[in-house]
Protein backbone atom coordinates (compact mmCIF):
# COMPACT_ATOMS: atom_id res chain seq x y z
CA UNK A 1 0.00 0.00 0.00
CA UNK A 2 1.08 3.57 -0.58
CA UNK A 3 3.10 5.54 1.96
CA UNK A 4 0.86 7.62 4.27
CA UNK A 5 3.46 10.39 4.62
CA UNK A 6 2.07 13.84 3.67
CA UNK A 7 2.79 14.82 0.08
CA UNK A 8 3.76 18.43 0.72
CA UNK A 9 5.50 20.28 3.50
CA UNK A 10 6.45 23.93 3.88
CA UNK A 11 9.08 24.69 1.27
CA UNK A 12 12.23 26.63 1.98
CA UNK A 13 14.76 28.16 -0.36
CA UNK A 14 17.12 25.23 0.11
CA UNK A 15 17.46 23.12 -3.09
CA UNK A 16 17.49 19.87 -1.09
CA UNK A 17 14.10 20.76 0.49
CA UNK A 18 12.58 21.52 -2.90
CA UNK A 19 13.68 18.14 -4.23
CA UNK A 20 12.21 16.30 -1.21
CA UNK A 21 8.88 18.10 -1.56
CA UNK A 22 8.59 17.70 -5.33
CA UNK A 23 5.79 15.30 -6.25
CA UNK A 24 5.70 13.02 -9.28
CA UNK A 25 3.15 13.35 -12.09
CA UNK A 26 1.38 10.23 -10.75
CA UNK A 27 1.20 11.74 -7.26
CA UNK A 28 -0.08 15.02 -8.66
CA UNK A 29 -2.81 13.51 -10.82
CA UNK A 30 -3.89 10.87 -8.30
CA UNK A 31 -4.17 13.68 -5.73
CA UNK A 32 -6.54 15.47 -8.12
CA UNK A 33 -8.60 12.26 -8.46
CA UNK A 34 -8.69 11.90 -4.66
CA UNK A 35 -9.79 15.53 -4.26
CA UNK A 36 -12.48 14.98 -6.91
CA UNK A 37 -13.76 11.95 -4.97
CA UNK A 38 -14.50 14.24 -2.03
CA UNK A 39 -17.29 15.83 -4.13
CA UNK A 40 -19.24 12.55 -4.04
CA UNK A 41 -22.25 12.34 -1.73
CA UNK A 42 -22.08 8.55 -1.65
CA UNK A 43 -21.94 7.58 2.04
CA UNK A 44 -20.07 4.32 1.37
CA UNK A 45 -17.67 4.68 -1.56
CA UNK A 46 -16.34 7.97 -2.86
CA UNK A 47 -14.57 7.63 -6.21
CA UNK A 48 -12.75 10.27 -8.22
CA UNK A 49 -11.27 10.27 -11.72
CA UNK A 50 -8.98 12.55 -13.70
CA UNK A 51 -8.32 12.25 -17.44
CA UNK A 52 -4.88 13.53 -18.39
CA UNK A 53 -3.30 14.19 -21.78
CA UNK A 54 0.03 12.56 -22.72
CA UNK A 55 1.64 16.01 -22.19
CA UNK A 56 0.36 16.27 -18.59
CA UNK A 57 -2.68 18.51 -19.08
CA UNK A 58 -5.91 17.92 -17.16
CA UNK A 59 -8.62 17.17 -19.72
CA UNK A 60 -11.53 16.24 -17.46
CA UNK A 61 -12.57 15.29 -13.94
CA UNK A 62 -15.38 13.21 -12.47
CA UNK A 63 -16.71 11.67 -9.30
CA UNK A 64 -19.49 9.19 -8.56
CA UNK A 65 -22.87 10.84 -8.18
CA UNK A 66 -26.38 11.13 -9.49
CA UNK A 67 -26.96 12.32 -13.07
CA UNK A 68 -27.09 16.09 -13.60
CA UNK A 69 -30.44 17.59 -12.66
CA UNK A 70 -31.45 14.71 -10.39
CA UNK A 71 -32.17 15.66 -6.78
CA UNK A 72 -29.74 13.60 -4.69
CA UNK A 73 -32.23 13.51 -1.84
CA UNK A 74 -34.87 11.76 -3.97
CA UNK A 75 -32.71 8.82 -5.03
CA UNK A 76 -31.57 6.00 -2.72
CA UNK A 77 -27.95 5.87 -1.59
CA UNK A 78 -28.36 2.45 0.02
CA UNK A 79 -26.53 -0.59 -1.28
CA UNK A 80 -28.24 -3.21 0.89
CA UNK A 81 -31.98 -2.88 0.23
CA UNK A 82 -33.76 -5.98 -1.01
CA UNK A 83 -35.25 -4.34 -4.09
CA UNK A 84 -32.94 -3.25 -6.90
CA UNK A 85 -35.02 -0.09 -7.27
CA UNK A 86 -34.09 0.90 -3.71
CA UNK A 87 -30.33 0.54 -4.31
CA UNK A 88 -27.98 3.23 -5.57
CA UNK A 89 -26.50 1.00 -8.27
CA UNK A 90 -29.29 1.62 -10.79
CA UNK A 91 -28.96 5.39 -10.43
CA UNK A 92 -25.35 6.45 -9.76
CA UNK A 93 -23.03 7.59 -12.55
CA UNK A 94 -19.52 6.33 -11.86
CA UNK A 95 -16.56 8.71 -11.68
CA UNK A 96 -14.93 7.35 -14.85
CA UNK A 97 -18.10 7.79 -16.91
CA UNK A 98 -18.63 11.28 -15.50
CA UNK A 99 -15.06 12.24 -16.40
CA UNK A 100 -15.56 10.95 -19.94
CA UNK A 101 -18.91 12.72 -20.34
CA UNK A 102 -17.61 15.95 -18.73
CA UNK A 103 -14.79 16.29 -21.24
CA UNK A 104 -15.14 18.82 -24.00
CA UNK A 105 -11.78 17.85 -25.50
CA UNK A 106 -10.49 14.88 -27.47
CA UNK A 107 -9.44 12.34 -24.84
CA UNK A 108 -8.11 9.68 -27.21
CA UNK A 109 -4.65 8.54 -26.13
CA UNK A 110 -5.09 9.93 -22.63
CA UNK A 111 -4.37 8.52 -19.16
CA UNK A 112 -7.12 7.91 -16.61
CA UNK A 113 -6.29 8.29 -12.92
CA UNK A 114 -9.01 6.71 -10.81
CA UNK A 115 -9.27 5.99 -7.11
CA UNK A 116 -11.10 2.64 -7.58
CA UNK A 117 -10.56 0.03 -10.30
CA UNK A 118 -13.39 0.47 -12.83
CA UNK A 119 -16.36 -1.83 -13.25
CA UNK A 120 -17.05 -3.58 -16.57
CA UNK A 121 -19.46 -0.87 -17.75
CA UNK A 122 -16.89 1.85 -17.14
CA UNK A 123 -14.24 -0.31 -18.81
CA UNK A 124 -16.38 -0.31 -21.96
CA UNK A 125 -16.69 3.49 -21.83
CA UNK A 126 -12.92 3.84 -21.25
CA UNK A 127 -12.24 1.68 -24.31
CA UNK A 128 -14.76 3.51 -26.49
CA UNK A 129 -13.32 6.89 -25.43
CA UNK A 130 -9.87 5.85 -26.63
CA UNK A 131 -8.12 6.11 -23.27
CA UNK A 132 -4.81 4.23 -23.54
CA UNK A 133 -3.62 3.95 -19.94
CA UNK A 134 -5.21 3.70 -16.51
CA UNK A 135 -3.63 4.29 -13.10
CA UNK A 136 -5.84 3.03 -10.26
CA UNK A 137 -5.43 3.23 -6.51
CA UNK A 138 -7.82 0.76 -4.86
CA UNK A 139 -8.98 -2.61 -6.15
CA UNK A 140 -11.29 -3.70 -3.34
CA UNK A 141 -13.63 -5.61 -5.68
CA UNK A 142 -10.77 -7.51 -7.37
CA UNK A 143 -12.30 -10.97 -6.90
CA UNK A 144 -15.74 -10.17 -8.32
CA UNK A 145 -16.97 -11.25 -11.76
CA UNK A 146 -17.52 -7.59 -12.69
CA UNK A 147 -13.87 -6.74 -12.03
CA UNK A 148 -12.64 -9.85 -13.82
CA UNK A 149 -14.69 -8.88 -16.87
CA UNK A 150 -13.34 -5.35 -16.62
CA UNK A 151 -9.72 -6.56 -16.55
CA UNK A 152 -10.37 -8.85 -19.53
CA UNK A 153 -11.91 -6.03 -21.55
CA UNK A 154 -9.13 -3.56 -20.73
CA UNK A 155 -6.45 -6.14 -21.50
CA UNK A 156 -8.05 -7.17 -24.82
CA UNK A 157 -8.24 -3.48 -25.78
CA UNK A 158 -4.54 -3.03 -25.02
CA UNK A 159 -5.08 -0.50 -22.25
CA UNK A 160 -2.12 -0.34 -19.90
CA UNK A 161 -3.21 -0.85 -16.27
CA UNK A 162 -1.00 0.26 -13.42
CA UNK A 163 -1.62 0.23 -9.69
CA UNK A 164 -0.75 3.53 -8.01
CA UNK A 165 2.21 3.18 -5.66
CA UNK A 166 2.94 6.81 -4.82
CA UNK A 167 2.25 8.76 -1.70
CA UNK A 168 -1.31 9.54 -0.66
CA UNK A 169 -1.86 13.19 0.19
CA UNK A 170 -2.94 14.15 3.68
CA UNK A 171 -5.73 16.54 2.74
CA UNK A 172 -5.87 19.02 5.60
CA UNK A 173 -6.93 22.55 4.79
CA UNK A 174 -6.01 23.67 8.31
CA UNK A 175 -7.20 27.16 9.06
CA UNK A 176 -8.26 27.91 5.49
CA UNK A 177 -12.01 28.50 5.50
CA UNK A 178 -14.40 29.31 2.69
CA UNK A 179 -15.64 32.86 3.00
CA UNK A 180 -18.48 33.83 0.66
CA UNK A 181 -17.99 37.01 -1.32
CA UNK A 182 -20.09 40.00 -0.30
CA UNK A 183 -22.54 41.18 -2.93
Amino acid sequence: MANKEPVAKVLTDKPEDIKVNHISWDEYFMSIAILSALRSKDPNTKVGAAIISPDHKVLSLGYNGMPSGIDDAKVPWSRTNKSDLDNKYLYVCHAELNAILNSNKDIRGSILYVTLFPCNECAKAIIQAGIKEMVFMDDKYHDTDIEEASRKLLTMAGIKQKRYTGRIPAIDFGSIKYVPQKK
